[in-house]
């Protein structure tokens, strides 16, 4: 009689639910939201903004031409725009919080992308109108093209900090 005996293995249970990985979080760079860097970027941008309007109101006829006008315009709305997000993040900064949420993510991209764009083009035509004054009608002696050239210098060094805080923000949204 070659009868087989049955054998009784154990089995263990499948798992019913299995959690998933835990994410991997992109490290915090300095100069995204709710860091020094941050900070220093908003800092920056306020300082720039600044010394750009305070040049362009202190010459009398800056209000006869419309590029001008419209760099005051931009770099006021800038101002605006860095000395509250630098509130922001100092404030994240005291209490140790950090600024990841989607919705706030996206309206400082948003933000950051209409006033770099804002930023830009402000510095872009008061370029052309200081070169069309300097070189094109040589009428530097009657205008202020150093003063023009200033302002328009610190425009566009204040349209670069909104481009590096803008990219930080963005980089943070797309990685969450």
């Amino acid at each position: 009689m070659d009868a087989s005996h049955p054998a009784v293995y154990p089995v263990g249970v499948p798992p019913t639910a299995v959690d998933p990985p835990p994410r991997v979080r992109m490290k915090d760079y300095e100069g995204m939201p709710s860091t020094l860097g941050g900070l220093v970027l908003r800092s920056g941008q306020f300082a720039c903004a600044v010394t750009a309007l305070s040049i362009m109101i202190s010459i009398p006829d800056f209000s006869s031409v419309t590029a001008f006008c419209y760099l005051v315009a931009a770099m006021a709305l800038q101002l605006l725009w860095s000395v509250s997000l630098a509130v922001v993040d100092g404030y994240a900064l005291l209490l140790r919080r950090t600024l990841h949420n989607p919705v706030l993510l996206s309206l400082l991209v948003i933000g950051d992308w209409v006033t770099s764009t804002l930023s830009l083009a402000a510095a872009c035509s008061s370029a052309g109108i200081t070169v069309l004054i300097d070189s094109d009608l040589a009428q530097c002696a009657h205008n202020h093209c150093g003063r023009y050239e200033a302002a328009v210098a610190m425009a566009f060094l204040t349209w670069f900090l909104v481009s590096l805080s803008f990219f930080f923000s963005f980089w943070l949204l797309a990685t969450r």
